[in-house]
């Protein structure tokens, strides 16, 4: 149960094991939850700090709902990214990534679309063009529909409503130093030099997820996935 604010009602629950193992018993309870009323909706988000494994988790969650027929479709928080033009406009490229550099509402205003019913066609975030893309994935009939991102469960600027919007949601939580080294690695895969990675993620990536962690209190799950 949630309260007024969206945050629920009792402390997070604590789950450790391997990412598959976690993932798999998840799909487990939400194929099981699905099959009793396969008209409805349930919005499942997946949270944590940049580096922490959301993205991967969602791909393989959804891969196991698929295949049950469980999936009405997936609304990734990153397709909301500004564009690189509103960035600049605003004076915030230099902080790509940070909580305002979002459309806020305009996500918010999709998960409603998506609590709603509605077939809804959602936007996603291109890495190869470093731009959000319209249109890029479609949710559809009943079933569960995940989100992913840092900033599901902040409770300011915003982020609130869409932490509201959410059934259950869950945080991924890795130790500050293996996010860095992931962070870096990440980075240079994309073109950076190790210093101008480094960079990044000491003023931009690690403040961003002491942010993301700081809200750990108001998610469903706090897992702790071991390697």
């Amino acid at each position: 149960m949630t309260s007024e604010t969206g945050a629920p009602s009792a402390p997070p629950i604590t789950r450790d094991g391997s990412a598959s193992e976690l993932i798999a018993d998840l799909a487990e309870r939400l194929a099981r939850d699905v099959s009793r009323d396969p008209d409805a909706r349930v919005v499942v988000g997946l949270t944590g700090a940049p580096g922490s494994g959301k993205s991967t988790a969602a791909r393989e969650l959804a891969a196991i709902l698929t295949e049950a027929g469980a999936l009405a479709g997936e609304v990734p928080m990153d397709g909301f990214h500004m564009s690189n033009a509103v960035l600049d406009e605003l004076g915030r490229h230099g902080r790509k990534g940070a909580p305002d550099t979002f459309d806020v509402g305009g996500y918010v205003t999709t998960l409603d679309r998506v609590r709603r019913g509605e077939e809804v066609l959602a936007p996603v975030y291109r890495r190869d063009l470093h731009e959000p893309v319209a249109a890029g994935t479609r949710v559809s009939g009943g079933g569960v529909v995940l989100t992913e991102g840092n900033y599901l469960a902040l409770g300011t600027a915003g982020w609130e409503a869409v932490r509201e919007r959410i059934d259950l949601l869950i945080m991924l939580a890795v130790p500050t130093e293996e996010l860095a080294a992931r962070l870096v690695a990440r980075h240079m895969s994309f073109g950076r030099d190790r210093v101008d990675a480094a960079h990044w993620v000491r003023v931009v990536d690690l403040p961003n997820a002491a942010l993301v962690e700081a809200s750990a209190h108001r998610c469903d799950e706090v897992w702790t996935p071991s390697p």
